[in-house]
């Protein structure tokens, strides 16, 4: 801690210094808030997408030994991006799922088994899913490096600063109460020889 000056130019900045961090504290409380708000709905959403994920994934184990059979998968699907948009949450850009953009090759029906067109709407959906559990675990964790740094300055404030100030304040008020009693002093005393008889 920094020595404070004892004037009383440095307690009227200890005091604004004090009425801004009050100020300020309600904002970034109310950000902590919204962002942990925003983090529990997301967690939801993840929960909920990773159960659907584990389901889709427990009926293409059904298709397991027909993928067996070579009739190029791979090259009738690919992925070729993940569309996302942008969000803002409390201050924080996060990443918004859009879409997943897949190029799927046309089937020959005549040459093609018959399950190759439900295999592939099987594994475009996977994808899906997996593209935006990524989106949603990116916008996770900005949201919680940001909810990390507000709660850092939230308990700065909180329990460094506010107290901070008023202790120099409070130091600062006693010291200038000392001076003005001690000048008084000093003036009876002066008076007092200046009317004594010599």
């Amino acid at each position: 801690m920094a020595r404070v000056r004892h004037t009383k130019n440095e307690l009227k900045a200890q005091r604004e210094a004090l009425r801004r961090f009050q100020r300020f504290l309600p904002t970034l409380e109310l950000k902590k808030q919204q962002l942990q708000m925003e983090l529990r709905r997301i967690q939801s959403t993840i929960d909920g997408r990773e159960a659907r994920l584990d389901e889709a994934t427990g009926r293409v184990g059904t298709w397991v030994r027909l993928f067996g059979e070579d009739v190029g998968m791979g090259e009738r699907l690919s992925a070729k991006g993940i569309r996302m948009g942008e969000s803002n949450v409390a201050g924080v850009t996060v990443p918004v799922f859009l879409g997943l953009d897949i190029a799927r090759a046309p089937c020959d029906l005549r040459e093609t088994p018959p399950w190759v067109d439900d295999g592939l709407e099987a594994i475009e959906g996977l994808l899906a899913l997996r593209a935006e559990l990524w989106v949603l675990r990116e916008a996770r964790s900005r949201l919680e490096e940001e909810l990390r740094t507000t709660s850092q300055r939230v308990n700065l404030f909180e329990k460094v600063k506010i107290p901070e100030a008023r202790e120099n304040i409070r130091v600062i008020r006693i010291f200038l109460g000392d001076e003005q009693t001690a000048a008084v002093a000093r003036a009876k005393l002066a008076k007092g020889r200046l009317l004594a008889p010599a």
